[in-house]
C-alpha cells in the first residue's frame, strides 16, 4: 500500500486508486475475502476481528468491563484501565517540551501538537485546521447544519450527543462532577475541570499572539477574536455583529424589551440572569468575591477582575485611534464614542442624547424627580450610586485620590485631576476660535458663548435673553415677584430654592466646599469655584474692547464701566455716583457712621471686610504681597500695585486741570481737591476738615495724646506708624530718596521733593500781597510777617 499523494491510495496488488484510506481498507477485504470484518450495522471496517468486537458493542450498550472502585462500566479494558488512573492519579506518559503528565498517550499526542503548531486534521469545506479528529468532526457540523439529536422535553436540536446529554441535566438539575476541594457541584466534568484551575492557579492555555494565559480553551478563543476581528454573531435587526453567541443573544433583548428575570424581593425586571443574581446581592448585603491583595470584597466577580488590574496595572484593551489603553473593554467602547460623537441614548422627555444608557438612566430621573439611593447614615436621597459614594465619604472621611506629586489626598477623582493641573499647568481644553486654553471642559463651553453671542433662553415679558434655561427660570420670578422658598429660621424669602440652602449656611456656619489647594472653606460652591482660579491662574472672562481678562464675571462688569465712564450706582444721600456696588455700599457707611466690623484684638472698628483684613495683618505682622523685583513684601495688594510703580516709573493717572501724573489713583484724588478746596473729611473735635483721611487720622492722635507706636531702639513714642518709619531711620542712617539729579539722599519724600525745587528754579508759594514767590511754604510764611508788622 503506497501513499502517493496527499489524498490518493492506491492498491499494491491490483493498482486501484482509492480517495481515502478508509475506502482502501475496505478494497483490501475483496483479495482478503474478510467480509466478517465488516460491521453489518454502520458499515465499518476493521483490519482486525477484536477491533470490531470491541466496536460492536456499542450498537449493543454492553459493557462487560466494571470499575472495582466506583463501579462505572466500560465496552473495552483498555478504556478500563485508562479510567482506573482517574483513582490512582497515576499519569505515565510525560510530554518532553514541558513536563507535563497525561493518563493516555492519546492525550499526550494531541497536546504535543501545542508545541509543533500542526493541525493535522483539516475541513475540506473552508480549509480550517484542527489537532483532533473530534473537533473535525464537531467544525463540520457548521457546513452541513445537522442537528440529529433532539431533547425530549424542550425540543432543541443538538449535533453531538454529548452536547444532549449535557443539556438534559437543565432538566434534571444533576450536578455529577464534585470539586474535592471546595465541594462545589457540577453539570459537566469541562466545568468541574476548569473551575479545578481555579484552586490549582494553573493556566495551560497560552495565546499564539500575546502568549496570554487562560485555565480555559473557549476563554482563549473569545480572547483569540480580539487578533483575528472576527465577529461571526450578527443581529438580524441592526447587523451589528459580536464575537460571542451569548453577547448577540443579550444584545438581542434591546429590540425585544424583554425582561424576564425578575427580583422577588422590590419586584426589579432584568434582561439577564446575572444581572439579577447581582443585584439580588444587594438585598443580601453579600460580596463573595474577595480581592487577594487588598481583601476588598464584591458583588459580582466581572468588578473583582476590574478592580484586580488596579494592582497589575494591566490595560489590556486600547483605542486604535489614540491609543489610550483601557482596565475593561465597556470602558473602552464608551470612550470611542468620543471620536465618533455617537449619542445612541435619547431621553424620550427633552429629547437630550447620551453616549452611555447609564447617564441617560441618571439624567431621567431629573424628569421624574426619583431619587433611589439613600444614605444611611444622614437619610440624604441621590439620583445616581456615584453620588451616594461621594457623599458617604463626608461621614467616612475616606480619600482615596491620592496626588503622587505632593501626597495630598481627595475624595473625588474628579478633584485630583484639577489639583494636578496645578503641578502640570496643564490646559487641555483649547478654544478653537482665539486658541486659548483650560483647564476645566465647563469653563471652555462659558467661554465659546463669548464668540457664538449665543443665547437661546429668551424671556416672554422683557426679551431678555440667558445662556442657561436654568437662569431664565429665575430671572421670570422677578416679574412675577415670586418668591416660594422661605428660610425656617428668621422667615426670609427667596426666588431661588438654591439660595435658601446658601442662605440656611448663613444660620449654621457650615462651610461644606473646601479648597483642595489651601485647605480654605466656602459655604457656596459657585465660591469655591471662584477662588480656585487663584490657584489655576485662570481668567476665563475677556474684555472685548482691551482685551484685559477677569477671574470674574463681576470684575468683568466692572472694568467694563472704564470705558464706557458709566457709573450705575447712585448714592441718595450725597449723589455721588459709583462704577461697582460694593463700593457704593462702602460709601453709604460714611454717612450711616457705621463700622460694624470689630478687630478681634484691638476693638477697633471698621466699615468693610477688606479694611479690617489690611489692618489686622498690623498685629500678625503678614505681608503676603511680596515684588517680584526687589523682594520688598507689603500686608495689602494695593500698596504692592503702587510700589511697582516705582520700579516701572509709570503715572498713569492725569489731573485733567494741570496735567500732573500720578502713580496712584488715590493720590490724584488726594489732588483734585487742591482745585476743587474740598475737604470731606471733618474732626469730630474740632471741626478742623482735611482733603486726605490720612490727615485726619493723623490729626485725630493730637486730640488724644494717644502715642501708640514706641521705638524699639530710644523708646521715643509716636502717634502715627509713617513718622515712627521716618524716626527709625535717624538710627538705621537710611536715605531712600535719591535726587537724580545730584543724588544727593533724604530719610523723607517731602525733603526731596522740596529740594527737586532748587534744581526746576520752580516758585510755587506766592505771596498774595506782593506776588513774590518762594520754593518753600516756610520761606514763605516768614515772608508773610513783613507784611503783618508793617500793618502793626
Amino acid at each position: 500500500m503506497k501513499n502517493t499523494t496527499e489524498n490518493t491510495h492506491f492498491c499494491k496488488l491490483c493498482g486501484l486508486a482509492c480517495c481515502s484510506k478508509q475506502k482502501l481498507l475496505a478494497h483490501l477485504l475483496v483479495h482478503s475475502n474478510k467480509q466478517n470484518s465488516l460491521c453489518d450495522e454502520c458499515g465499518k471496517i476493521f483490519t482486525k476481528r477484536s477491533s470490531l468486537v470491541q466496536h460492536y458493542r456499542i450498537h449493543t450498550n454492553e459493557r462487560p468491563y466494571a470499575c472495582e472502585v466506583c463501579s462505572k462500566a466500560f465496552a473495552s479494558r483498555s478504556e478500563l484501565n485508562v479510567h482506573i488512573r482517574a483513582h490512582t492519579k497515576e499519569k505515565p506518559y510525560v510530554c518532553e517540551v514541558c513536563s507535563k503528565r497525561f493518563s493516555q498517550i492519546a492525550n499526550l499526542k494531541t497536546h504535543f501538537l501545542i508545541h509543533t503548531k500542526e493541525k493535522p486534521f483539516v475541513c475540506e469545506v473552508c480549509s480550517k485546521g484542527f489537532r483532533q479528529k473530534n473537533h473535525l468532526k464537531k467544525h463540520f457540523l457548521i457546513h452541513t447544519k445537522e442537528k440529529p439529536f433532539v431533547c425530549e422535553v424542550c425540543g432543541k436540536q443538538f449535533s453531538e450527543r454529548a452536547n444532549l446529554r449535557r443539556h438534559l441535566r437543565i432538566h434534571t438539575k444533576e450536578k455529577p462532577y464534585v470539586c474535592e476541594v471546595c465541594s462545589k457541584a457540577f453539570s459537566h466534568n469541562d466545568s468541574l475541570k476548569t473551575h479545578f484551575r481555579s484552586h490549582t492557579k494553573e493556566k495551560p492555555y497560552v495565546c499564539e499572539v500575546c502568549s496570554k494565559a487562560f485555565s480555559d480553551p473557549r476563554n482563549l478563543k473569545m480572547h483569540f477574536r480580539i487578533h483575528t476581528k472576527e465577529k461571526r454573531y450578527a443581529c438580524e435587526v441592526c447587523s451589528k455583529a459580536f464575537t460571542l453567541k451569548i453577547t448577540l443573544k443579550r444584545h438581542l433583548l434591546i429590540h425585544t424589551k424583554e425582561k424576564p428575570y425578575v427580583c422577588e424581593v422590590c419586584g426589579k425586571a432584568f434582561s439577564h440572569n446575572d444581572s439579577l443574581k447581582t443585584h439580588f446581592r444587594s438585598h443580601t448585603k453579600e460580596k463573595p468575591y474577595v480581592c487577594e491583595v487588598c481583601s476588598k470584597a464584591f458583588s459580582d466577580h466581572s468588578n473583582l477582575k476590574t478592580h484586580f488590574r488596579i494592582h497589575t496595572k494591566e490595560k489590556c484593551y486600547a483605542c486604535e485611534v489614540c491609543s489610550k489603553q483601557f482596565i475593561e473593554r465597556a470602558t473602552l467602547r464608551r470612550h470611542l464614542r468620543i471620536h465618533t460623537k455617537e449619542k445612541p441614548y435619547v431621553c424620550e422627555v427633552c429629547g437630550k442624547a447620551f453616549s452611555r444608557n447609564y447617564s441617560l438612566k441618571t439624567h431621567f430621573r431629573s424628569h421624574t424627580k426619583e431619587k433611589p439611593y439613600v444614605c444611611e447614615v444622614c437619610s440624604k436621597a441621590f439620583s445616581s450610586p456615584e453620588n451616594l459614594k461621594t457623599h458617604f465619604r463626608i461621614h467616612t472621611k475616606e480619600k482615596p485620590y491620592a496626588c503622587e506629586v505632593c501626597s495630598k489626598a481627595f475624595t473625588q477623582k474628579i478633584n485630583l485631576k484639577r489639583h494636578l493641573l496645578i503641578h502640570t499647568i496643564e490646559k487641555p481644553y483649547v478654544c478653537e476660535v482665539c486658541s486659548k486654553a483650560f483647564t476645566q471642559k465647563i469653563n471652555l463651553k462659558r467661554h465659546l458663548l463669548i464668540h457664538t453671542k449665543e443665547r437661546p433662553y429668551v424671556c416672554k415679558v422683557c426679551s431678555k435673553a440667558f445662556v442657561e434655561n436654568a437662569r431664565l427660570i429665575s430671572h421670570l420670578r422677578i416679574h412675577s415677584k415670586e418668591k416660594c422658598y422661605s428660610c425656617e429660621i428668621c422667615d426670609k424669602r427667596f426666588n431661588k430654592r438654591n439660595d435658601v440652602l446658601k442662605h440656611l449656611r448663613v444660620h449654621s456656619k457650615e462651610k461644606p466646599f473646601r479648597c483642595d489647594v489651601c485647605d480654605k472653606a466656602f459655604s457656596d460652591n459657585s465660591n469655591l469655584r471662584k477662588h480656585l482660579r487663584i490657584h489655576t491662574k485662570e481668567k476665563p472672562f475677556n474684555c472685548d474692547v482691551c482685551c484685559k481678562t477677569f477671574a470674574r464675571k463681576a470684575y468683568l462688569k466692572s472694568h467694563l464701566f472704564t470705558h464706557t465712564n458709566e457709573r450705575p450706582f447712585n448714592c441718595k444721600v450725597c449723589y455721588k455716583t459709583f462704577s461697582r456696588k460694593s463700593h457704593l455700599n462702602n460709601h453709604l457707611r460714611i454717612h450711616s457712621g457705621e463700622k460694624s466690623l470689630i478687630c478681634d484684638v484691638c476693638e477697633k472698628a471698621f466699615r468693610n471686610l477688606k479694611s479690617l483684613k489690611s489692618h489686622f495683618r498690623t498685629h500678625t505682622n503678614e505681608k503676603p504681597f511680596a515684588c517680584d523685583i526687589c523682594s520688598k513684601a507689603f500686608s495689602w495688594r494695593g500698596a504692592l500695585k503702587s510700589h511697582l510703580f516705582i520700579h516701572t516709573n509709570e503715572t498713569p493717572y492725569v489731573c485733567d486741570i494741570c496735567c500732573k501724573r500720578f502713580s496712584r489713583s488715590g493720590d490724584l484724588k488726594s489732588h483734585l481737591r487742591t482745585h476743587t478746596k474740598e475737604k470731606p473729611y471733618g474732626c469730630d473735635v474740632c471741626s478742623k476738615t482735611f482733603a486726605r483721611s490720612t490727615d485726619l487720622k493723623s490729626h485725630s492722635l493730637v486730640h488724644s495724646e494717644e502715642k501708640p507706636y514706641m521705638c524699639k531702639v530710644c523708646s521715643k513714642a509716636f502717634r502715627s506708624a509713617c513718622n515712627i518709619k521716618k524716626h527709625l531711620r535717624i538710627h538705621s542712617n537710611e536715605k531712600p530718596y535719591v535726587c537724580e539729579v545730584c543724588c544727593k539722599t533724604f530719610t523723607e519724600s517731602g525733603n526731596l521733593k522740596a529740594h527737586l525745587l532748587i534744581h526746576s528754579k520752580e516758585k510755587p508759594y506766592i505771596c498774595k500781597v506782593c506776588s513774590k514767590a518762594f520754593n518753600f511754604p516756610s520761606n514763605l510764611k516768614r515772608h508773610l510777617r513783613i507784611h503783618t508788622k508793617k500793618k502793626t
